[in-house]
C-alpha cells in the first residue's frame, strides 16, 4: 500500500474520531503513538499531522505533540470534515447546518445563473433535469444522485459569484450524504422533480426571479423534511 493511501486512511480514522467527539478538544496525540497504533512509518505520521493541521482539527506544539482543537477552529467547509460529521453522532445537526446554508445560498445562485450562465450551461441544465426526472421516477437513486450533484454544481459555478461556486463540493457532500445515509425516499417526490425542472427552465429562459423562487421551494422542501 502506498504512503499516500496509508496517510489518507489514518487521517480518515483520526478525523472521524475527532469530529465524532471521541477525541475531544484538548486531547493530545503523538507521532509515535499514531505510528504504533496504525503500524505506519514516520513519513506517514508526519503527513497525517499536516493533513489534520490543514483541516484545523489539531495544532502541533513542541514537547506536546498534537492537540485537538475545538469545533470553531475546524475547516467546516472541507468535504472530508462534512463527510465525517455526517457519518457521526452529530449527523442531524450537520444536516441542519448544511441545509440552512443551502437555503441561504442556492436560491441566489440560481438567480445569478439565470443572468450569467453560458448558453451551453443553460442547455445542459435543462437536459440534466429531464434525465433526473426519468431516473427519479424509476427509483434509480445512485444514478439520480450523480446528475443531481452535477446540476447543483453547474448552477453554483454559473452563478457569476466565485464564493457560491466554491461551495459546489459542500453541496455535493450533503446530497451524497442524504442518499448514502438512507435519508432519501425510495424515489424522489414529484414536487422535487418538478422544482428541479422549473429551476432549469427558468435559468435557460433568463428568468432570475422564477429561478430563485423555484430553488427556494426546492431547498425549502428539504429543510421541511428535516424538521418534520
Amino acid at each position: 500500500m502506498s504512503a499516500t493511501v496509508l496517510h489518507s486512511s489514518v487521517t480518515d480514522v483520526l478525523g472521524h474520531r475527532i469530529t465524532a467527539g471521541h477525541l475531544p478538544a484538548g486531547s493530545t496525540l503523538t507521532l509515535d503513538g499514531i505510528g504504533t497504533e496504525f503500524g505506519v512509518s514516520r513519513t506517514v505520521t508526519r503527513e497525517t499531522m499536516r493533513q489534520l493541521e490543514a483541516l484545523g482539527l489539531v495544532r502541533s506544539g513542541r514537547r506536546i505533540g498534537l492537540v485537538v482543537l475545538p469545533e470553531q477552529d475546524w475547516n467546516v467547509y472541507d468535504a472530508r470534515i462534512i463527510r465525517w460529521r455526517l457519518a457521526g453522532p452529530g449527523r442531524d445537526a450537520q444536516l441542519r447546518s448544511l441545509t440552512e446554508l443551502r437555503c441561504a445560498v442556492e436560491p441566489l445562485a440560481a438567480a445569478g445563473a439565470a443572468r450569467h450562465a453560458t448558453p451551453e450551461a443553460r442547455t445542459e441544465l435543462v437536459e440534466l433535469a429531464a434525465r433526473m426526472r426519468k431516473l427519479g421516477e424509476a427509483g434509480r437513486l445512485e444514478e439520480f444522485l450523480v446528475l443531481d450533484i452535477r446540476l447543483h454544481a453547474l448552477l453554483l459555478r454559473s452563478s457569476g459569484n466565485e464564493m457560491f461556486a466554491a461551495l459546489h463540493e459542500v453541496v455535493g457532500e450533503v446530497l451524497a450524504g442524504r442518499t448514502h445515509l438512507g435519508l432519501m425516499p425510495q424515489a424522489p417526490v414529484a414536487e422535487a422533480l418538478d422544482e428541479h425542472e422549473a429551476v432549469a427552465r427558468a435559468v435557460a429562459a433568463g428568468d432570475a426571479a422564477e429561478a430563485e423562487r423555484a430553488m427556494a421551494a426546492l431547498v425549502g422542501e428539504v429543510r421541511a423534511a428535516l424538521t418534520a
